[in-house]
C-alpha cells in the first residue's frame, strides 16, 4: 500500500496546477492518470495572460512553441469585424506534459476502478492511500462519480459538445478566426495557427440545442472543413477529428465532500460565454492546493466565469 497524504487524480491542468502548489510547501502527494504522459490532447489551446500570472510563467521562458495574437479575427453570422486582444495559444500535448512535471511529482499510470473510505482515509484500488484526494480528472472523473454524482446535479451548467483536430500544416494565415453562430449553430468554430507548424481547427455547441434543432456536430464539421478550404486556410488535408464534452459553469456547485475535492472539468467551470476550461481548470487547482494547505473551505466564487474580460486584456 501507498501511503501520501494527498492522492491527485487527474494530470491535466488542473491536476498539475494543484500538484505545483502542493510542491511548494513539501506536502507529500501522488498523482494517478490513466494516460501516459505527453498525451496527446485536442485543444485550441487558449492560454490568457491571467493563466500565465496565476502560473507564475513568463512567456519567454516557456520551453516550447507559444504563439502570441494581438487580434482575433471574429465572425458573428454576417457581421465580420478585428477584435483587438492579448492571448496565446499552446499545444496541448507540450504544455501539459511540462506543467505537470514541473513539480516534479511521483507520477503513476494507473486507471482508478474503485475508492472507498476507511479510517478517516480514502482507499484506491487496494493499492493508494490518503488523507485528502482530488478529482481532476474531468467529465467522467472517478472521484465525482463516487462522491459527488448526486450532490452536482441541477449545478452543472449547458452540456457542450465539440470536434476538433489539431494537425502539422504549413499554413498561411498566422490569424486567429473564429465564427460563431454560423448556420444555426449554437456555438462557435475556431481556426487556430500555432507555433512550428501546427494547426488547430474545431467547433462546440450546446448539446441540447443541437438535439432541440434535430441537428448535428457532424453536419456543422462539415460546413466547416468547406469554408476552411473556401477560404484557403487549409487545403487538401484528410481530416480525423476527435470528439468530446464538457460543462460550462453552473449555479454554486458542491467541490467537496469530507476530505475529497474536485476541479476543474470535474466540477464544470468552462466560462459560460467562450467555454474556456484551462484558465478556470488552472484557478480550481491552485484553490483547492490553498484550502488543503490551510486546512480552509475551497469556493468557485473567486474564479472567473467569463472569458471576455479578459480577452479583451481587462484581466
Amino acid at each position: 500500500m501507498k501511503n501520501v497524504d494527498v492522492i491527485i487524480v487527474g494530470g491535466g491542468p488542473a491536476g498539475a496546477a494543484c500538484a505545483w502548489k502542493l510542491a511548494q510547501h513539501q506536502v507529500n502527494f501522488l498523482v494517478l492518470d490513466k494516460a501516459t504522459f505527453p498525451r496527446v490532447k485536442p485543444c485550441a489551446g487558449w492560454i490568457t495572460p491571467l493563466v500565465l500570472r496565476d502560473l507564475e510563467i513568463d512567456p519567454a521562458d516557456y520551453p516550447f512553441g507559444i504563439k502570441h495574437f494581438t487580434n482575433f479575427q471574429v465572425s458573428i453570422k454576417d457581421f465580420h469585424f478585428k477584435l483587438r486582444t492579448n492571448q496565446y495559444a499552446i499545444r496541448r500535448v507540450e504544455f501539459d506534459d511540462w506543467l505537470l512535471h514541473r513539480s516534479d511529482p511521483a507520477l503513476v499510470h494507473h486507471t482508478v476502478k474503485e475508492i472507498r473510505v476507511e479510517d478517516d482515509r480514502y482507499l484506491i484500488d487496494k493499492t493508494f492511500s490518503a488523507k485528502t484526494i482530488v478529482g481532476a480528472g474531468g467529465t467522467n472523473c472517478p472521484i465525482q462519480k463516487t462522491f459527488f454524482k448526486n450532490e452536482l446535479n441541477g449545478h452543472k451548467g449547458a452540456l457542450i459538445v465539440a470536434q476538433e483536430e489539431e494537425f502539422a500544416y504549413e499554413y498561411h494565415d498566422d490569424r486567429c478566426h473564429l465564427w460563431f453562430f454560423q448556420n444555426g449553430l449554437p456555438g462557435y468554430a475556431w481556426y487556430v495557427p500555432k507555433a512550428n507548424g501546427f494547426v488547430n481547427v474545431g467547433l462546440g455547441g450546446s448539446a441540447a440545442k443541437l438535439k432541440s434543432n434535430n441537428d448535428t456536430l457532424k453536419h456543422h464539421w462539415a460546413l466547416l472543413v468547406e469554408k476552411l478550404d473556401k477560404m484557403g486556410l487549409v487545403k487538401g488535408h484528410e481530416y480525423k477529428p476527435v470528439g468530446h464534452s464538457y460543462f460550462l459553469r453552473g449555479k454554486n456547485p458542491v467541490v467537496r465532500q469530507g476530505n475529497a475535492f474536485i476541479i476543474g472539468d470535474a466540477i464544470g467551470l468552462a466560462t459560460r460565454d467562450m467555454g474556456e476550461g484551462i484558465g478556470p481548470a488552472i484557478q480550481s487547482g491552485i484553490r483547492t492546493a490553498e484550502a488543503i494547505l490551510s486546512s480552509q473551505d475551497y469556493s468557485v466564487k473567486s474564479i472567473q466565469k467569463y472569458s471576455f474580460p479578459s480577452l479583451l486584456g481587462f484581466r
